[in-house]
Formats: C-alpha cells, sequence, structure tokens
C-alpha cells in the first residue's frame, strides 16, 4: 500500500489528480482504503490520512457513505455506477472502475464521485414542474368539452379524477341534477382511455318503453317474441362490446331489469331474450342518475346490490350554481360555438354579462347552450345587451314579476304552460313512466319534454 503511494507521489499523477474536481478514492482488491484526493476530502469531510487502511466495510458502517461502490465492484468484478449518500446527507454519483493486473485477478479499485445534490434537487423540480404541465395540458386539453368546464375547483377535481380512472374498468357512477352534464363526464370518461378506440354506447334508461327495454339491452333470438324479426338482433351491450356503456337514468330500469343487470355485471355476459347461450362481454359500465338512489333503495324501488355494484367510484357533477368560477367561462364558451355554427360576431355587453352571472340557472349547462343560442340569433346587433335578455332571467335577478313581458304570444303562453304542468307533476310524482300514464302521453315524450325546458329532475 506504501509502494503505490511512493509510486503516485514519485511521478506528475498526484499533482493531477488533486486539481480535478471530481472526488477520486483508490482502494485496494479488498476494499482497504489507499488513498484519495482533495476534492475526496472535501466531499466526504475526510483526510488521506484517517482513512488509509480502513475498509469499506467499516467506512460503511460509520455512515462516510452508504452504499459503498467499491464493494459492489468487488462483488460483481465489473465497473458499477450508482446514486447514494454521504453522511451529510448529499446525493453522490459515483462510479467504481476495477483495475486488473497481469494475471486477470482484481487489484485496484478506483472510484470517481461528484456531489449531484444541486442537480437532483433541481431534476425533482423538473419533474414536478413536468408534472404539473402534463396536468395543465389535460386541463387545457379539456378545459371545454361539449359544454363542460373545469375551472373551478371542483370540477378540475372531477377531471383529474376522470384522468386516473380512464384505464381503469372500475364501475362509475355519476350523479348530479338533470343538465349538469352527466353525459358529457361519462364520454370524457370514455374518450380519455384506453377503450376510447371502441363504441361508446348512451342509453336513456327513462326513455326505452318498460317492454323493450330488456331486448334494446341484450338483443333477441329470432321470432322471441310477437313482433320481432325473423334475424338475430343484437343488444346495445353487444355493441358496445371492448367499448363503454353508458347507463343514463339508471334509477327509471324496472326492478325486473335490475336483477339481470347485476348479473351482467357480476357474470359479464348476456343471454338474448329467447336465447340460451351465454354471451361474453367485455364492456365498462358506467352509468348515472338524477336521483339519490341510496334514497330510492331505503323506499324499495331500487336494488341495493345493484347499487353498490354500480356506485364503485362515484363521481358528483355539482349544480351550476354551486361553481360559480365555470359560469363566465361556460357563457363565453357556448357564445363562440354558436357564432361559428352561424358566423357571427356576437359579444356580450358586461351589463348583460352580470345580469347572466347572477342567474341561478336552475336547468344548469342545458339551459346555458339554450339561452346563449337563443340570444345569437334573436339579438340584432352584434352587442347583446341587457334589454335582449329574456325577462324571466331579469325577473329572476331583479325580484321583479314583469306586468307586460314583451315576448307574450300565444306560442309562449302555452309552452309555460305546458312546462308548469311538467314541473309540479315531476315534483309530485317523481316518475317519468308515472308521469306519462296520468298526463297521457308516451314516456319518451315526458322525458323529451323535461329536457326541453330544463326542467331539473332532482328539484323535488
Amino acid at each position: 500500500m506504501d509502494n503505490f503511494i511512493k509510486d503516485i507521489e514519485a511521478t506528475d499523477i498526484l499533482p493531477i489528480l488533486n486539481s480535478i474536481k471530481d472526488a477520486v478514492f483508490i482502494d485496494d482488491a479488498g476494499g482497504n482504503s489507499i488513498w484519495c484526493n482533495k476534492a475526496c476530502s472535501e466531499l466526504y469531510k475526510i483526510t488521506p490520512e484517517e482513512i488509509r487502511g480502513k475498509n469499506v466495510a467499516y467506512l460503511e458502517s460509520i455512515g462516510l457513505f452508504n452504499p459503498s461502490v467499491a464493494r459492489l465492484v468487488m462483488e460483481r468484478k465489473e465497473e458499477v455506477t450508482i446514486v447514494h449518500e454521504n453522511k451529510d446527507g448529499k446525493k453522490i454519483l459515483s462510479t467504481g472502475t476495477p483495475v486488473f493486473d497481469d494475471t486477470g485477478k482484481l487489484s485496484k479499485i478506483i472510484t470517481t464521485s461528484r456531489d449531484i445534490t444541486e442537480l437532483s434537487l433541481l431534476q425533482n423540480k423538473l419533474n414536478s414542474v413536468e408534472s404539473a404541465l402534463e396536468d395543465l395540458k389535460f386541463q387545457d386539453k379539456h378545459l371545454v368539452a361539449n359544454g363542460l368546464i373545469a375551472n373551478s375547483p371542483v370540477m378540475f377535481n372531477i377531471f383529474q379524477l376522470i384522468k386516473r380512472l380512464a384505464d381503469l374498468d372500475s364501475t362509475v357512477l355519476i350523479t348530479g341534477e338533470s343538465g349538469v352534464g352527466k353525459g358529457v363526464v361519462a364520454k370524457l370518461l370514455h374518450e380519455s382511455g384506453k377503450r376510447s378506440s371502441f363504441p361508446f354506447v348512451k342509453v336513456n334508461c327513462g326513455a326505452i318503453p318498460e317492454n323493450l327495454i330488456e331486448s334494446e339491452l341484450f338483443g333477441y333470438e329470432p321470432g322471441s317474441f310477437t313482433g320481432s324479426r325473423n334475424e338475430v338482433k343484437k343488444g346495445l351491450f353487444e355493441v358496445a362490446q371492448k367499448g363503454s356503456i353508458f347507463l343514463d337514468e339508471i334509477s327509471e330500469l324496472p326492478l325486473n331489469l335490475q336483477v339481470k343487470l347485476l348479473q351482467v355485471i357480476q357474470e359479464r355476459e348476456i343471454t338474448r331474450v329467447g336465447g340460451v347461450r351465454s354471451i361474453p362481454i367485455d364492456v365498462r359500465i358506467i352509468s348515472a342518475s338524477n336521483k339519490d338512489l341510496h334514497s330510492q333503495v331505503l323506499l324499495g324501488a331500487f336494488r341495493e346490490d345493484l347499487y353498490y355494484r354500480l356506485n364503485v367510484v362515484p363521481i358528483h357533477v355539482p349544480p351550476l350554481r354551486e361553481r360559480y368560477e365555470d359560469i363566465h367561462p361556460l357563457i363565453l364558451s357556448i357564445l363562440e360555438t354558436y357564432n361559428e355554427k352561424i358566423n357571427d360576431h356576437k359579444t356580450i355587453d358586461p351589463g348583460a354579462m352580470a345580469i347572466l352571472l347572477r342567474y341561478g340557472w336552475p336547468g344548469n349547462v342545458r339551459e346555458v347552450h339554450n339561452i346563449i343560442e337563443r340570444l345569437v340569433i334573436t339579438t340584432k346587433g352584434n352587442v347583446i345587451l341587457p334589454e335582449n335578455i329574456p325577462q324571466f332571467i331579469q325577473a329572476s335577478v331583479t325580484g321583479d314579476t314583469p306586468r307586460h313581458p314583451d315576448n307574450l304570444t300565444l306560442k309562449n303562453a302555452l309552452e309555460a304552460a305546458e312546462k308548469d304542468i311538467l314541473r309540479r307533476a315531476y315534483k309530485k310524482y317523481r316518475s317519468t313512466r308515472t308521469m306519462a300514464k296520468v298526463l297521457d302521453v308516451s314516456q319518451p315524450t315526458v322525458v323529451r319534454k323535461l329536457n326541453k325546458y330544463g326542467i331539473p329532475q332532482s328539484e323535488h
């Protein structure tokens, strides 16, 4: 060992090794320290005399560095590069290089080390920035998705949850008032994940007549019932194969079909009406309801076991009135959409915007679409002024009821009466099927008109 040091000192190598910025550490074949340069002394807070003859195992035990790259070189008999820490907690990048004698035996281990603490901190910051940029890219990409805005914290959290769920197959239950954008959330969930290249099938469980729901969902075999075609009809679950099926208004699904849906979720297979063969399905199930399904369970209107199967991951979309930050960008986004649609350049006067921002929007996003489309079409000038805002919105904001509304036509009066009847009927019966029977119209008609007037179907 002393001869090796004398050999170094007798040459010009020593000044060179001491002048370089990287730490140099030399061990013998047994891992015993021979020499280190000035940079090494500064990095590890040691002197060549203190470590001379000390084994790497001892130096590890006193925390000089952990682990020792020299020990790894001894074990592997090859060059090793690691990132480890010294006793001060600094991040060190070390490379240990084996030196073999003429017979091929390990003779020396030369280790070079560099303090990369600052570089590591910068890398962590860079990773954080890149992660934040990815979030911003995701936010920007989906800031407006078919009228769904993620400008408020609660909606941005929903978008982040969608991002995490996108490539998973967990069953998702989306809740929220009518018109908040549950369908948009479902489609965004589908389009953000691995199933995006396969079908997204939307089923409105409240709009399909009860006697047809089973055949629509599961399909049927030829001649399985009166009026069926003499050929196989695939159900919507089969149509959605490898994609996603969105069961909207799931609370309207009859109890007998709730049992069959539960079996489908559990067994991942369906049987067509009139058939005996089970058909495997690979479909992600997303459901939505504007009713409190747990309350429906307590009332006996919805199966408890199915509720828990559907509610694996809940996503609640708040009404627009509870996410005020979304209203202004939503209005501007929809305004831009309809301007492009009819090749117009309408803008909104600050006074008119103030009225729109103070309005409660009981019909949520759907109502915003309807009102902005109406304003773009009916406003004659290029600026939408306060007087262009519908009287019922102005009255809602000011608390006044206009005595002489300027839109009092027979058509408007009839629509107002129809809307009032539908609102009262839904408040009383809470079921579109019951409403259809009482009002003597078809259930799809009831559903269509509720949507037309933006009547929240979770309203009490």
